[in-house]
This record gives C-alpha cells, sequence and structure tokens, in this order.
C-alpha cells in the first residue's frame, strides 16, 4: 500500500479538473478523504481506484456530473440530495453551535454580537476564503457563508456563484456591506500601476491570494476580461493567505503588487492602495430546521444600530445596503 496522499487541488492537476470537482467526487463518495487539519488529503491508492473505476464506466456521467463555467470559473455539477445532507449536518452539528466561515473582521463583530444578543447560542468561526465557504455550506458544515465573487460576465458579484452551488437549498442572501478593491502598491508607486491592464506588464511581480478566496477570484476574471495571460505573471504561483499577508510581501518589496482590500492596509505605512472596484460583502444563510432558531434574531442583529454603528467605525465599509434581504431561494 502507497504511504502517499494527495491534497483536493493536486489531484485537481492529476485529473485535469476543477478543485470544485475534486470536492464534489468527494462529497458524492466516489472519492474517499480525510481531513488532516483543515486540509483534505486523498490516498494514492484511492485516487488510483477511482481512475480505475472512472475507466471502467461504473462512475455516472451525464450533465449532472460534469463541471460547469461562471465567468472564468468552474462550478460543481448540481446536489442530488439536499435532504440527505441537511439531515447528515443536523444529525451532526452540536446543539446550540452556528458556523461562520469567511475571513473579513466584519465577522469576528457579527460573531461577538450574535453570542452577545442569543444566549446559548455558541458562533464559531472558520476562515475559508469565498468559494471554499460556498463548498463548506454544499457539504453542509457552515451556516452563513461570506462571499465577494465577481462574474466577470456580468458584473454581477455572488449570485451567479451561490445559485449553482447551492441548487437544492433554502437560503437567504443578505448584505453586510460594500468595500473598494484594488491594488496594493509600495508607498510612491514606483512602478506607477494604475489600472487591471498594468497587471500583465513584464518588469513587475505580483503576489497571488489562494485558489477559492474572493480575491483570487476578482483577479483572475480581470486577467480573463483584459485578455492578459497568467503564464506569463511573474509570481502568480507564489500566494498567501491573507490581505494583510499580501500587503506585507508588498511593504517588504518582495512583490511589486497585490490585490486586496482597502482597510486591510489602513496602519501599514509602506503600501498604497489603489481602489479600482466596489465589491458586494454579502452573507448566505442556510435556511434548515435548525437555523430557524436564530435566523430571525440574526437578521435583526445586523440591522441593529449598535452593530451598525461598531461596523462603521472600520474604514473603507460601506453600509449603505446593510442587512438587506438581497435574494430568498424559497421567493424564486
Amino acid at each position: 500500500m502507497s504511504e502517499i496522499s494527495y491534497t483536493a487541488e493536486e489531484v485537481a492537476k492529476l485529473l485535469k479538473v476543477s478543485k470544485l470537482t475534486v470536492y464534489d467526487l468527494i462529497k458524492k463518495g466516489s472519492l474517499p478523504a480525510y481531513r488532516v487539519g483543515k486540509q483534505m488529503r486523498i490516498d494514492a491508492d484511492d485516487l488510483e481506484q477511482y481512475k480505475r473505476v472512472a475507466k471502467s464506466g461504473a462512475v455516472p456521467s451525464g450533465p449532472q456530473s460534469e463541471p460547469f463555467p461562471v465567468g472564468g470559473q468552474s462550478l460543481p455539477p448540481q446536489p442530488a440530495a439536499a435532504s440527505d445532507r441537511r439531515l447528515s449536518r443536523d444529525a451532526s452539528r452540536v446543539p446550540g453551535t452556528l458556523v461562520i466561515t469567511g475571513q473579513d473582521l466584519s465577522l469576528d463583530l457579527l460573531a461577538k454580537h450574535l453570542e452577545r444578543t442569543q444566549p446559548g447560542l455558541r458562533p464559531l468561526r472558520s476562515h475559508d476564503g469565498s468559494l471554499d465557504g460556498l463548498i463548506s455550506m454544499y457539504q453542509g458544515n457552515s451556516d452563513i457563508v461570506s462571499t465577494h465573487l465577481l462574474d466577470g460576465n456580468t458584473g454581477e458579484y455572488n449570485l451567479p456563484y451561490i445559485t449553482k452551488i447551492l441548487t437544492g437549498h433554502s437560503y437567504l442572501v443578505v448584505n453586510l456591506l460594500m468595500r473598494q478593491a484594488g491594488l496594493y502598491v509600495r508607498r510612491g508607486n514606483p512602478k506607477q500601476l494604475e489600472t487591471w491592464s498594468d497587471l500583465g506588464r513584464k518588469d513587475i511581480k505580483l503576489i497571488n491570494r489562494e485558489i477559492g478566496s474572493g480575491a483570487r477570484v476578482l483577479l483572475d476574471e480581470q486577467l480573463r476580461l483584459h485578455g492578459i495571460s497568467r503564464a506569463g505573471i511573474d509570481g502568480y504561483q507564489d500566494v498567501e493567505t491573507s490581505h494583510l499577508a499580501v500587503a506585507g510581501k508588498v511593504a517588504a518589496g518582495q512583490a511589486d503588487v497585490g490585490v486586496g482590500i482597502e482597510n486591510a492596509v489602513s496602519l501599514i505605512s509602506e503600501v498604497e492602495f489603489i481602489p479600482l472596484i466596489q465589491e458586494r460583502y454579502d452573507l448566505v444563510v442556510l435556511k434548515t430546521e435548525s437555523t430557524a432558531a436564530w435566523i430571525e434574531r440574526f437578521l435583526d442583529t445586523v440591522k441593529s444600530p449598535e452593530f451598525r454603528q461598531e461596523l462603521g467605525s472600520f474604514q473603507g465599509y460601506d453600509l449603505s445596503l446593510s442587512g438587506q434581504v438581497l435574494y430568498d431561494s424559497e421567493a424564486q
């Protein structure tokens, strides 16, 4: 038996499919996997067994087993049995807990307010990026997920991704805030970087974000729209897992530019922020038997003057849509 194992990303490269397709195979039980910390691992023997079965034609095929695109991103197949996933999720969740997934500081503030205003409720935090957060919700492991995913074809944020990934689930999409996204450059902007098209220049070095993050999707969509090849960008494969870490690389002179949000660099004097797009930062909330006990109070908390006042103290947040229900899957 081989002792070699792979990450989901490595398996995706080996199979020449998207990482989301690998997650779907895991979810369906077609590809055995296990978790080590926050990372899913697939043993080499199990991968070879899956390939042998697939070659034999025993793995179901057809429209539902093929990924389909939203903008330049490949998304997982449609879920087939949402009720089964909800049953599994509700049976395994500790009563009184809810999982909030995302990386923005506003989510830590939300968790604090929910715990304060709803005695007996214990918010737990997960720090996956937007796409991985939606996958986590698809798998039944998150109750509230933040997302800021641009569909470059339509210019629409979030809904093109959410409605594809969470088909079969009941959920609300609620705006939390709007914020500026753009480029981090060194103080004085020595390379004179001003637009997305400047990222195609050969004299700059990029520091990127991890696959699955909203910033990575934003970058990839802008490169696609501007006809810039990722292969030609120095540093595209160099990855950090937070806005602050990206800004730190730029501040240290280890990269010329990175993609991020405004408020993450407000205290880093060596970095300037160039705003290029206003992104909508939404929350997706599952509507299940277990969330029904607190979902109305959650909405009240997001709209409350106390929460909005504290949230408004963060630099760069626009709260003009905060608390508005933008989409209800059951109302469509």
